[in-house]
């Protein structure tokens, strides 16, 4: 293994142009599918062979009122069989949307809140072993309620949800302690606590590039 010190300006991930030598879709899904691809980790070795699911990204948003306090939904995820306290968010499967579009439709539609002020928190992929998915964390600030006419109606799981407001603190403490689990709500809720201590200044605009997401490069 080789190791070196680096700065925190070299401190980046990089896109890896590794050759291709095949690539199928083995099984189609309800939401996503499983991809096959074999590929070259090097020039001249036997090609690597590993099944993903190809998901075409998300975005969440954590909310952020005058009072320090963050916004939580709680609904059921099958796949863990739990309710989870989470942030709002929801898909990239609107062909033509850009992310900051769809944060904030997630926004009016999870949590019945609009915001004036955007930006962009932190990116991250969910699970990079094992699945394509990239999301981008914004935070939304300066809040107002969604018009009575222009709420939307949920359904299936989305139908049971119920929010909170929790103080940001109350919210890392949580998170250390092990009481939420959802991804995007503890690295928002982290990356929060951790932006306020520098007065919010190294938050991107919430039209930043995101080359961490396949699509968006």
């Amino acid at each position: 293994m080789d190791i070196r010190h680096l700065s925190a300006e070299e401190l980046s991930d990089q896109f890896s142009d590794r050759r291709t030598v095949t690539s199928e879709t083995v099984y189609e899904g309800f939401i996503w599918d499983v991809r096959r691809d074999e590929f070259e980790l090097a020039r001249g070795e036997d090609p690597l062979r590993r099944d993903y699911i190809t998901h075409p990204g998300a975005v969440s948003v954590l909310v952020l009122n005058d009072h320090d306090e963050v916004f939580l939904i709680n609904q059921y995820r099958r796949p863990v069989g739990m309710t989870m306290w989470e942030i709002p968010a929801g898909l990239l499967d609107v062909e033509g949307e850009d992310p900051a579009t769809a944060a904030q439709r997630e926004l009016a539609e999870e949590a019945d809140l609009r915001a004036e002020r955007w930006d962009v928190l932190v990116d991250f992929h969910n699970s990079p072993g094992s699945s394509s998915e990239a999301n981008r964390v914004f935070l939304a600030r300066e809040l107002s309620d969604v018009p009575d006419h222009e709420l939307h109606e949920r359904d299936g799981e989305e139908a049971e949800i119920h929010g909170a407001w929790v103080p940001l603190d109350g919210a890392v403490r949580a998170v250390l302690e092990g009481r939420l689990n959802s991804p995007a709500a503890v690295i928002g809720i982290l990356a929060a606590h951790a932006a306020r201590s520098e007065g919010y200044r190294s938050l991107r605009p919430a039209d930043a590039p995101w080359p961490g997401h396949p699509d968006l490069r």
